[in-house]
């Protein structure tokens, strides 16, 4: 999670092994990614935010096309396409896609290989409402199916919804990693938000949580005014990687 140029996609290439001019150390799947081998690419799926097909084949062309790429077994374009809401725009040129549309089939392209680690660049992205919902619960499908999966985002919905862990990144450093119930418990201030009526006007209220029950002017309140709402609030991650970079995600 970081802002754009913060180096989320950079990550992404170094572990997949685009760039291998790096310094430091890493490994994934027990290989140093500067020594990666073909077969590493059998065992990963890879969806950049800019979806790199081709536009004068059609989605299921693509996809056939890609999939002859592997040795392995692959899963059936048809199967992908339905996954993801395309089950009626096979036939379809790439060229008259949606954005919307091609992040789909790009995503689809991703799991062609029923890869066991899946790298995902603002999988989100130029995504309406449904659709969002429609990849965001394959992923948490995927997910529980043991599958590891690495996201870059700027949306800290998306990653509060579907990650594990989250590391904020900024110029090319990790400054915090940790669950996000980790991240918000350790970093944020819950707080309890109220409204209430006094001559006509709607009076609002926050209160920290810490020791409210001792809160005299919270129980004063209770006792005294007619509470038209009442209800906690946490720190949104983004609040937090505001208050721990001093820079904002977007």
């Amino acid at each position: 999670l970081g802002p754009n140029g913060a180096g989320k996609s950079t990550t992404q290439k170094i572990l997949i092994g685009i760039l291998k001019n790096y310094e430091g150390y890493v490994q994934v799947m027990r290989q140093e990614p500067k020594n990666l081998h073909a077969e590493y690419y059998e065992s990963i799926g890879v969806a950049f935010e800019f979806p790199n097909l081709y536009s004068k084949f059609t989605a299921l062309e693509n996809l056939d096309f890609f999939r002859k790429l592997y040795n392995g077994e692959t899963k059936e374009p048809r199967t992908l396409l339905a996954l993801v809401g395309l089950e009626n725009d096979g036939h379809t040129r790439v060229a008259d896609y949606s954005k919307g549309m091609k992040m789909r089939l790009n995503f689809c392209r991703a799991l062609l290989n029923n890869p066991e680690i899946l790298f995902l660049d603002e999988p989100t992205s130029g995504l309406d409402p449904v659709n969002l919902r429609r990849i965001a619960g394959i992923i948490k499908d995927l997910k529980s199916q043991g599958k590891t999966i690495c996201i870059t985002t700027h949306d800290m919905h998306v990653a509060e919804s579907l990650c594990d862990r989250v590391a904020f990144i900024v110029d090319g450093k990790i400054v915090l990693i940790n669950s996000p119930r980790e991240l918000k418990l350790q970093n944020g201030i819950r707080t309890l938000k109220l409204e209430y009526r006094e001559d006509g006007n709607i009076v609002k209220k926050d209160f920290s949580l810490e020791n409210l029950g001792e809160n005299m002017e919270f129980l004063s309140l209770l006792k005294n005014k007619n509470i038209e709402t009442m209800h906690t609030q946490e720190a949104t991650l983004e609040d937090i990687f505001i208050k721990t970079t001093g820079r904002s995600l977007l």
